[in-house]
C-alpha cells in the first residue's frame, strides 16, 4: 500500500478529518509559510491523533536546539527538513527523518545519495519557495533516482493526477498539501477524495495491493 501524508495541517479538526479518511501521516509546518503553525497548536494536534499516525514536523534550516525543543514539546515522531540541512545534521535526531529535495532537473538528484539514512521527499522546484508550490515536476526524474523504496512523492498532486503519479513512479508514499485546499484552507471533501481515490484503486486489484 502507498502511504499517504497530508501536509500543512493547521487545526485539530483538519487532522482528524485526514486520519478518519485514512491518512498515515499528518504534517505540520514550523517554517515561515502561510501554513506555519505554533508549537502550542501542533501539540494539541499531536495529542489528538491516534498513536499509529505519524506526526511530522516540517522545518527549513532551523537550529538543532529549536527542532529538538519543538519535537519534544509537541510529541513529533518524524522530522522533515526542507532546507540545506547536511547529512550530519540529519543524524543528530532520535526521530525518523525525511529530507526534502526540490527537483528542477536531473542535477537536482545528485545529493540524494548523501542521505542513505533518511526517507527522501521529492518536491517541485520553485524559486524562493521551499515547498507547497502546487506544481508538478517531471516524474521520470523521480524514477531515475532509483529510490522508490524510501521515496515520498510530492509536488502538485491532487485527486485528479495522483493515480497517474503512483503508476509512473511507484513511490513508497505520496504527500499532498495545496492539492487538498480551497482558497488556502484545507478542504475536508478534497482530503477524502484524494485518499479514497488511492485506496479504491489499491483494493480494486490484487496486483495493486502488492506494489510494495
Amino acid at each position: 500500500m502507498v502511504r499517504i501524508k497530508i501536509c500543512g495541517i493547521k487545526t485539530v479538526e483538519d487532522a482528524l478529518v485526514a486520519v478518519a479518511a485514512g491518512a498515515d501521516a499528518v504534517g505540520m509546518v514550523f517554517a515561515p509559510s502561510t501554513r506555519q503553525i505554533s508549537a502550542a497548536i501542533s501539540r494539541e494536534i499531536c495529542h489528538a491523533l491516534p498513536p499509529l499516525v505519524n506526526k511530522v514536523g516540517v522545518f527549513v534550516d532551523a537550529s538543532e536546539r529549536e527542532v529538538k525543543n519543538i519535537a519534544g514539546y509537541c510529541g513529533l515522531d518524524t522530522l522533515q527538513f526542507h532546507g540545506r540541512e547536511s547529512p550530519e545534521y540529519c543524524r543528530r535526531f532520535s526521530q525518523k527523518v525525511i529530507k526534502g529535495f526540490r527537483v528542477k532537473d536531473e542535477y537536482s538528484l545528485a545529493e540524494l545519495k548523501n542521505y542513505p539514512d533518511s526517507m527522501v521527499l521529492l518536491d517541485s522546484y520553485s524559486l524562493g519557495q521551499a515547498g507547497g508550490t502546487g506544481q508538478v515536476f517531471p516524474w521520470e526524474l523521480a524514477v531515475r533516482s532509483g529510490l522508490r523504496s524510501r521515496m515520498i512523492l510530492a509536488g502538485g498532486l491532487h485527486a485528479g493526477n495522483v493515480l497517474e503519479a503512483i503508476r509512473a513512479v511507484r513511490p513508497f508514499a505520496v504527500d499532498v498539501s495545496s492539492g487538498v485546499e480551497t482558497n488556502g484552507r484545507k478542504d475536508a471533501a478534497k482530503i477524502r477524495e484524494f485518499i479514497t481515490t488511492i485506496r479504491r484503486w489499491e483494493y480494486g486489484n490484487e496486483e495493486n495491493r502488492t506494489l510494495r
